[in-house]
């Protein structure tokens, strides 16, 4: 019984050119779906000026948040056994979820953390605690204050994303929106907490947010 004869290329020369650029593109698609990279917030982009808001976007973001954390520890610190010291607590464990998730998506990213890190260590801790020891209208005095600035610059960056690609960037102005709303409402606890009652408080608040402002031109930058 004859077996069956299967074909070759090289019995077909005139299909070769046809079937070459076949497989060419075959591994051209296979090469662009491999290197595609699964992410949570961030697309990918390769045009280096998006690239680098972006990495500036999520640097001062986490530099936002980290120093937050080291302002509400302040204060746990000199009032953690004063009645007020459930509602603190509460903004800070948002706080640190906000904080959280930064941390996942500067690594998913590759994004370096602001250089000046060690420094928000230290000035968060003490104006957390120094607004602490004015008492609680202090303490909620310094949250309107950095929370509002916090608020504004993450509005900032809302409107930029709009600007550039609202359907892009999707996943990154829902985790801002979030982030905003979460602020204002620890600005707004601290209204309802006193805040405006503590011995010049506009003074006060105008030079916390000047802080707040330097901090965020210096994270984005360094």
């Amino acid at each position: 019984m004859q077996g069956i004869v299967k074909p070759r290329l090289c019995t077909l020369p005139f299909l070769a050119p046809l079937i070459s650029r076949e497989l060419c593109l075959n591994n051209a698609a296979a090469v662009v779906v491999s290197s595609i990279r699964q992410y949570t917030v961030v697309p990918p982009t390769c045009d280096p000026k998006e690239k680098a808001m972006l990495d500036r976007m999520l640097r001062v973001d986490h530099a936002g948040e980290y120093g937050a954390n080291r302002i509400y520890a302040g204060q746990m610190a000199v009032l953690g056994r004063s009645t007020i010291r459930p509602l603190i607590q509460e903004m800070w464990d948002q706080e640190k979820k906000h904080l959280a998730k930064f941390n996942e998506v500067l690594a998913e990213n590759r994004v370096r953390p602001t250089a000046l890190l060690p420094l928000w260590n230290c000035a968060g801790f003490a104006l957390g605690a120094a607004s602490a020891l004015l008492g609680k209208e202090g303490a909620m005095a310094c949250t309107v204050a950095v929370e509002e600035s916090i608020s504004e610059h993450y509005n900032s960056q809302i409107r930029a994303l709009m600007e550039v690609d609202p359907d892009r960037y999707t996943e990154l102005l829902k985790m801002i929106v979030e982030f905003r709303d979460d602020e204002m409402e620890h600005h707004d606890t601290g209204l309802a907490n006193d805040a405006e009652t503590v011995p010049g408080f506009w003074l006060l608040k105008n030079v916390i947010q000047a802080g707040c402002k330097a901090a965020i031109y210096a994270s984005e930058r360094v």
